[in-house]
């Protein structure tokens, strides 16, 4: 029966009648592919009948429940959701050896139906499979991205971004979140196009960030239930249960428009002859000489890749510096201590400073170990059939990297569950323990291309924050201290929920130097 007959049949039936005829394709795909396996398969939950794990995939702090799997059964644990086969993997020493050593088959994307297909991420880079237009990707990002001088070149625009953010802060504390959000984006939109964020609300990081935020809802496992059976995707939108067509279609109009906007600015700063140097600049010239391997639509998707891929997990690290600082006073005071011994009081902290500055850099560490942003990071398929210590792994498998499980395994951190800067300074008998980034920033060819960018954004907001700001409890009218709460959302990226903290300068002289800044702004 072709899909267009099936169409047919399936509008003229109940809804109950679609999940019946789910459950009896399954079941026929199911049987009549089954096939001799040359070794077993991972261990893993038990299922059900005809729908595998389906009821077991976690909705919410999903690294949890893999963290629970590893517990009970090892560092690959294997779960069937209606005939899928997904891999969680529980150890870092099993990423390495499949998704670095082995990238080569480790490094496809599942099919997002509702994330790629339907909203249309699939055009950049994210969620392409390991294709020529994935490569193109790449090659732009290298050509923006890689070198010291590359890298020497955003310190002024990370370092004068950082400086406003801290004006901001001290004049409005009580809106932290969406201050860093400003700083993180300003960063990214100023190398991506040469953009300038306003002050209040800015239209272009606003759309922006919705687009983010959407698209880390429409890729979270399980979400969705058009990815489990993408048939769903063909039914008339009227029918019970296919509002998410329509969700999909405004998404859709959003992201379009998050990445033509910005190429609009760019184009129109080029032809007034003043715009400043940025990855769409640069890439619009080349386009305009000819002779290049690459197009103008790739150049406006990659944009998008670097805001996401840069800003939004900038966002969830600072965050949770600024709860951790809440939480632990004694460890801000020794990082402040640091800062005042190496830069002094009259300056505040650049990227020149950080080599000279273990125990803050040390400190940046920790927070990324702490809560990893992307808990779980986004989910691997192999290309090919592999046996891995002496277990099948089926081509098509999705593998998910429980990145917050690596990051808390105390095989590898001791006392994982506390925030222990030290632990990553070597001292006699005790060497330091794994750097986190080696593992928070994805694996093999899906490591993040931005990786050395966020990690400086990230230190040098610790930093400056650190030079800046006491940061402490806050207490309300009749004296009572306001404990934080530490709890994180779910998803791709996770950010710390909410929580009180009071920020305040840690001198006269210090808000003077904050508000430096102001004098040279220019808007």
């Amino acid at each position: 029966m072709n899909i267009i007959r099936f169409q047919d049949v399936l509008s003229k039936v109940r809804v109950l009648d679609v999940s019946v005829v789910a459950f009896a394709i399954y079941l026929a795909k199911h049987f009549l592919t089954r096939k001799r396996l040359p070794a077993s398969y991972p261990p893993g939950p038990k299922g059900l009948p005809g729908i595998g794990n389906l009821l077991q995939l976690p909705k919410e702090q999903e690294w949890k429940t893999y963290t629970e799997w590893g517990a009970e059964h090892g560092d690959m644990a294997m779960v069937d959701v209606l005939g899928q086969k997904m891999l969680i993997l529980n150890s870092s020493r099993v990423a390495a050896d499949t998704l670095d050593k082995k990238s080569n088959i480790y490094s496809d994307r599942p099919r997002m139906v509702m994330a790629g297909e339907l909203v249309g991420h699939d055009q950049h880079i994210t969620l392409r499979s390991a294709d020529e237009r994935f490569r193109q990707f790449r090659r732009l990002f290298h050509g923006i991205l890689a070198g010291r001088d590359n890298l020497a070149g955003f310190a002024p625009i990370e370092e004068r971004e950082t400086h406003r953010f801290l004006l901001r802060v001290l004049d409005d504390p009580s809106n932290l979140p969406r201050h860093i959000r400003k700083l993180a984006g300003a960063i990214i939109i100023k190398i991506c196009h040469g953009y300038d964020v306003v002050e209040g609300e800015d239209p272009m990081i606003s759309r922006i960030e919705r687009v983010m935020d959407e698209f880390g809802e429409v890729t979270t496992p399980g979400r969705y239930l058009v990815d489990a059976i993408p048939f769903l995707a063909h039914l008339p939108g009227w029918l019970p249960g296919m509002g998410f067509k329509k969700s999909a279609r405004e998404m859709r109009r959003r992201l379009l428009e998050s990445v033509n906007a910005p190429l609009a600015f760019v184009r129109g700063q080029m032809a007034a002859g003043k715009a400043p140097r940025s990855y769409t600049s640069i890439y619009l010239e080349r386009l305009a000489e000819g002779g290049v391997p690459y197009t103008e639509e790739l150049v406006k998707w990659g944009s998008l890749d670097l805001y996401g891929g840069g800003a939004d997990t900038s966002v969830a690290a600072e965050y949770n510096f600024y709860l951790l600082m809440t939480l632990y006073p004694d460890i801000q005071k020794k990082a402040q201590a640091e800062i005042d011994s190496v830069v002094g009081t009259d300056r505040l902290p650049t990227l020149a400073d950080r080599p000279n500055l273990p125990y803050t850099d040390a400190l940046v560490k920790e927070v990324f170990r702490w809560h990893p942003v992307a808990p779980q990071g986004l989910p691997h398929v192999v290309r090919e059939d592999d046996i891995h210590d002496g277990y099948f792994i089926p081509k098509g498998t999705v593998v998910i990297a429980n990145i917050w499980g690596f990051l808390h395994d105390p095989r590898t951190y001791k006392d994982p569950m506390t925030f222990d800067p030290l632990r990553f300074i070597a001292s006699p008998g005790k060497p330091a323990e794994p750097d986190p980034r080696s593992f928070c920033f994805g694996f093999g060819r899906r490591v993040c291309p931005g990786q050395a960018l966020g990690d400086s954004s990230v230190f040098l907001a610790c930093a400056m924050s650190l030079a800046a700001f006491d940061i402490s409890k806050s207490v309300d009218d009749t004296g009572r201290v306001l404990e934080p709460v530490v709890e994180h959302t779910s998803g791709i990226i996770s950010h710390p929920k909410p929580f009180p903290c009071t920020i305040k300068p840690r001198s006269a002289k210090i808000e003077v130097l904050i508000r430096a800044v102001d004098e040279t702004r220019g808007d």
